[in-house]
């Protein structure tokens, strides 16, 4: 049976997540709450009018710090619906329940298939240590966007790299275990960039018995996105722009290549919710729990 999409949020990533599912055959319809320009969809103008278009998957997309209220919203109005919420889940934690419906947050790197593959590879294996970054430039995100004025920009939005860059957080903990200490952690503006949030965030702790670093910033211009695993023997570098896998073992190099676009993750991550295969997705629990692992790391900042 074809499935009605109901979109929250029409700004650059639900832009992105109508175009990807527009290609989907088993979509029938597709509905976005916005007060912006959509003529390629049906366009909803106020939030009360969602009641009657009876969706079956549902996404947030809308500024991080209107999250609960649409969450809110849906949770009260529909049972048993797909929803998707994209990340972060909140600006900071909050105490809100599920109860009727199944919530998922859009952590879609768990979908990369350097991620998953390092995910297999590492198993059994005793690591030293985890290395992760992602370092890119906030003007050149987004095209027909003036950057200071986006939400990635404002405090008031949700915005900052710690927040819109936890990508790196949450799938460190989801190949590995669970982040055990937090020892050191530096969340600052330090740019010239016209924004009132942070633009570089460095966390530095222990997972399992090793210890991680995890360097976030968008005030670079060198665009990089890399994991470095060391374990005993050997040493892992994955690619996550360039869809490579690097392993250093035994005084060998092995190179691993995947051919994806830029919107398979994305893909990927509907099709496993719109099949209700979920083992990979990132439940309401660890986005709520990444939350409040995000509260402990401002407040050690401070």
């Amino acid at each position: 049976m074809k499935k009605k999409i109901l979109i929250i949020g029409f700004g650059s990533i639900g832009r992105r997540h109508a175009k990807i599912l527009s290609k989907f055959s088993d979509i029938s319809e597709i509905f976005i709450l916005t007060n912006q320009k959509c003529n390629e969809y049906f366009k909803l103008n106020k939030l009360t009018q969602i009641d009657k278009i009876n969706p079956d998957y549902i996404l947030i997309c809308s500024r991080t710090s209107q999250h609960l209220k649409h969450l809110k919203y849906v949770e009260k109005k529909f049972k048993n619906k797909l929803i998707l919420v994209e990340k972060p889940l909140f600006e900071n934690t909050k105490n809100f329940k599920i109860k009727n419906n199944k919530v998922f947050v859009g952590y879609n790197l768990r979908f990369h298939p350097v991620i998953q593959y390092i995910k297999k590879y590492i198993v059994n294996k005793k690591i030293i240590s985890i290395n992760a970054n992602c370092y890119s430039y906030l003007p050149l995100w987004r095209k027909n966007i003036v950057y200071h004025l986006s939400n990635s920009a404002k405090k008031s939005y949700g915005g900052g790299a710690l927040l819109e860059l936890s990508h790196e957080i949450d799938y460190i903990q989801w190949i590995y275990k669970k982040i055990k200490k937090l020892h050191n952690v530096r969340i600052k503006k330090i740019s010239n960039l016209k924004i009132d949030t942070d633009d570089t965030a460095t966390i530095i702790g222990e997972i399992g018995q090793a210890n991680f670093m995890i360097d976030l910033s968008f005030c670079s211009l060198n665009t990089e996105r890399l994991i470095f695993i060391h374990g005993n023997n050997f040493t892992l570098k994955g690619d996550l722009i360039n869809n490579t896998v690097q392993i250093n073992k035994n005084n060998k190099k092995r190179l691993l290549s995947f051919n994806i676009n830029k919107d398979y993750t994305y893909k990927a991550q509907h099709k496993h919710l719109l099949e209700k295969k979920y083992l990979n997705l990132c439940t309401f629990k660890e986005g709520d729990n990444l939350m409040k692992l995000l509260d402990k790391i401002r407040n050690l900042n401070e």
